[in-house]
């Protein structure tokens, strides 16, 4: 099946040259471009795009507001934001309105490939390093909160165990091997997990681990 594709940029000639890189593969199609949040919008809804590709700094309305926009309106494509900087101030509230993940605008051709199939698939791309560290200086400037009681109690231990892995960043293969099960199991989990909390993806079960004080900035889990 082909991934449909909206990109949101305000330079022309970024947009130009993902089109014509993203173009060269057999299961992309980019549908639309859009120059701010505004048009972006009115685009998604016209063109019903599978994965938007969105920038963060833009001219009328920014990246943020418009994923958060996009990720209210029921059926929403998935939204991966590309960004100049790893610590964009921004990159965390796209994070909370809904995107599914992000990627600096400097990553390889291969891993903008990897990040867009990643995000179509339902999965969230988070990078360890960079998610980690932004989410932690989030946390840092706001007041721990502690674990709702309900919310814990809801959880199984493994699933609570799992929500931890997950907000260190660790991959699947990673929490089977820490959890010694199966890959399977832990999908299971982290299945069961995403429906008792409410969360599509494991882009916003980083951020509910943190605002909730399941973790700690700084915290090995």
């Amino acid at each position: 099946m082909t991934t449909r594709l909206l990109i949101v940029d305000d330079q022309e000639l970024i947009r130009t040259g993902f089109r014509l890189f993203l173009q060269t593969q057999n299961d992309l199609e980019v549908v639309g471009e859009a120059a701010d949040g505004h048009e972006a919008l009115t685009q998604a809804a016209a063109l019903r795009p599978d994965v938007v590709l969105m920038d963060i700094r833009m001219p009328r309305m920014d990246g943020v507001e418009a994923t958060s926009r996009l990720t209210a309106s029921g059926s929403s494509p998935r939204v991966l934001i590309l960004t100049t900087y790893d610590l964009d101030e921004y990159v965390f509230g796209a994070l909370r309105a809904g995107a599914s993940g992000f990627l600096l605008k400097d990553a390889s051709r291969d891993r903008l490939l990897e990040a867009i199939r990643v995000v179509h698939a339902g999965e969230a791309l988070l990078s360890p390093s960079i998610t980690r560290r932004l989410i932690e200086d989030y946390a840092t400037r706001t007041e721990p909160l502690r674990p709702s009681t309900r919310l814990l109690a809801d959880l199984t231990p493994r699933e609570r165990e799992t929500l931890l892995l997950v907000a260190r960043g660790l991959s699947n293969p990673e929490i089977a091997a820490h959890l010694v099960v199966t890959e399977a199991t832990v999908k299971s989990h982290i299945g069961s997990m995403f429906a008792k909390l409410h969360l599509r993806d494991r882009a916003q079960a980083v951020v509910f681990a943190y605002e909730n004080g399941f973790v700690l900035p700084g915290s090995s889990g």
